[in-house]
C-alpha cells in the first residue's frame, strides 16, 4: 500500500470518530494537522488509573483495553475499541487523574490531542462541543446503567 493510499485510509478511520464527524474537511483536517502520532506495542500501557489526564486518543490501527481494578486486584474490563473509536475525552474538560487503564491489545497506531489544543477548538467550532457533549452523555448513560445493575446485584444477594 502506497503512503498516500494509507493517510487516505487514516483520514477515513479519523472522520469516523466522533470529535470529527460534525466538521467539514477543512476543519477536519486543521484538527487533524493538530494532533499527535502515538504508537504503541501489544500488552503496553497508554495510561494507568490514577495517572494524569490530559489528552484525548482516536486510535488508526489496532484494539486498546480500558479497565479499572478492584479493590481486591482484579481487572474490571469496561471495554475494547479499535479503528475510528476515541477515549480520553473526559481529560479534556476536567484534566484530572484518569478512570481507567489503557492497554494496547494489539500494536495501536493512534492520534492524540492536548487539553490546551482542544479548548480553542471548541471555541471556535461550537458543533464539537455538541458532539463531545453527547459522547460524554452516551458515557454517563452506560456508567448509570452499570451501576444501577451491581445496585440490583448487591439487592438480590443481600
Amino acid at each position: 500500500m502506497t503512503p498516500k493510499n494509507t493517510e487516505q485510509m487514516d483520514e477515513q478511520v479519523v472522520r469516523r470518530a466522533p470529535l470529527f464527524t460534525a466538521l467539514d474537511d477543512a476543519a477536519a483536517s486543521a484538527l487533524r494537522s493538530a494532533m499527535q502520532t502515538v504508537k504503541i506495542k501489544k500488552g503496553e500501557d497508554l495510561f494507568k488509573e490514577g495517572d494524569d489526564g490530559h489528552h484525548l486518543y482516536v486510535i488508526i490501527e489496532g484494539k486498546i483495553k480500558l479497565g479499572t481494578k478492584s479493590v481486591d486486584g482484579r481487572e474490571n474490563l469496561l471495554s475494547v475499541l479499535g479503528p475510528g473509536e476515541m477515549f480520553g475525552e473526559l481529560s479534556l474538560f476536567d484534566p484530572g487523574p484518569r478512570t481507567s487503564t489503557a492497554t494496547a491489545v494489539t500494536d495501536a497506531r493512534l492520534l492524540s490531542l492536548g487539553h490546551d489544543q482542544v479548548i480553542p477548538w471548541v471555541k471556535d467550532h461550537p458543533e464539537v462541543s455538541l458532539q463531545l457533549l453527547g459522547r460524554l452523555a452516551q458515557r454517563l448513560r452506560r456508567t448509570n446503567e452499570a451501576v444501577g445493575d451491581l445496585v440490583s446485584l448487591t439487592f438480590l444477594d443481600a
